[in-house]
């Protein structure tokens, strides 16, 4: 696929979630074959970026791939100016989020509350479209509710104003992320405009993403919380695509190296007990599928200190074995 004018191959993409998909974890799923990753949502006024928590959700100058930053905000001149910000840092591609279903972020009438003021909609992409170069791209969802589906007239609005690329995650804001996601709306945008249609949503092994790509003739797909703890998940996906990536077995080995390469790019990019605080999370997930015989991981969830956390977490890898079948199958999507 085809994005302005760098080539994504396969198209398999990493979702921006906020508190998850720092540098760190974009670094990590690459390896694993995400050919494109987008990075935390970012305010778009410029006194929240210069916060030190958004300065981490902005360019990276050393990201291997390209760099995409996600912009969140309701006024088209100030998007415009951010997304003009991103692209003179080196932004390789500005996303704007208009899906985000957070209540902290509906309150300020961004993210998918922007799916109800279609006239708005308009002004916010044709400011941004304008305002940069490089390629811009969307994220929505089907639309605010079952009743206010509007993606195919979001979508007519996204192509003419010069997005890029629209992603779609097939979900209402009323549905957040309960239920199944349903992929005809998806199937229905992609027959009605020319730009790449991404799908998004559920995509959680190699057989579902070759299902929905099947059922939507979508042009790749992006996953998100799959990903969380489970970034070899990008592997066997990016084979099911055509990837060069071949997807290998899942061992304890291959856990426990992934768990020490992301815990050195963690703490090199993030000093001290910051560091430490913010991967416990992702030890969360890495390790809740694996039995835990000597009750480490409540301690481990709770230390601060780097060089203990990761003699804990040594320590446990050295005291677990593998889970049962039913739950490596678990793990190995």
């Amino acid at each position: 696929m085809r994005l302005g004018t760098h080539e994504i191959a396969p198209a398999l993409m990493l979702a921006p979630m906020a508190g998850i998909t720092d540098l760190p974890f974009r670094t990590i799923c690459r390896e694993f074959g995400a050919a494109y990753a987008v990075a935390e949502m970012t305010a778009s006024r410029a006194d929240l970026r210069a916060k030190a928590k958004s300065l981490t959700r902005w360019v990276e100058q050393e990201e291997a791939g390209l760099r995409v930053v996600q912009l969140l905000g309701a006024d088209p001149i100030v998007m415009a100016d951010a997304a003009k910000a991103a692209a003179d840092a080196g932004a390789d591609v500005v996303d704007i989020n208009m899906g985000c279903p957070a209540k902290k972020v509906l309150s300020t009438a961004c993210g998918s509350a922007l799916l109800r003021d279609e006239p708005l909609v308009a002004r916010i992409l044709e400011a941004v479209c304008g305002a940069v170069e490089i390629p811009v791209t969307l994220k929505i969802r089907t639309g605010w509710s079952e009743a206010e589906k509007n993606a195919l007239r979001i979508a007519a609005l996204a192509e003419s104003s010069g997005i890029a690329m629209l992603v779609i995650h097939g979900r209402t804001r009323e549905q957040g992320f309960r239920g199944e996601a349903e992929y005809e709306t998806i199937r229905a945008v992609k027959a009605s405009v020319r730009i790449p249609v991404i799908a998004n949503g559920d995509i959680d092994s190699a057989a579902k993403a070759r299902r929905v790509l099947a059922q939507t003739g979508a042009d790749g797909v992006m996953i998100g919380r799959a990903a969380l703890g489970r970034p070899w998940i990008f592997a066997e996906v990016s084979q099911a695509m055509g990837g060069e990536m071949a997807a290998t077995a899942l061992t304890l080995d291959i856990i426990r190296a992934t768990v020490r390469r992301h815990m050195r790019l963690h703490f090199d990019y993030y000093e001290g007990r910051r560091g430490a605080a913010s991967i416990r999370k992702h030890l969360a997930y890495y390790l809740r599928a694996l039995p835990d015989p000597k009750e480490l991981l409540p301690k481990l969830l709770r230390e601060s200190d780097p060089k203990q956390l990761t003699d804990l977490v040594e320590a446990f890898f050295e005291a677990a074995r593998l889970p049962s079948t039913s739950r490596i199958e678990e793990l190995n999507v």
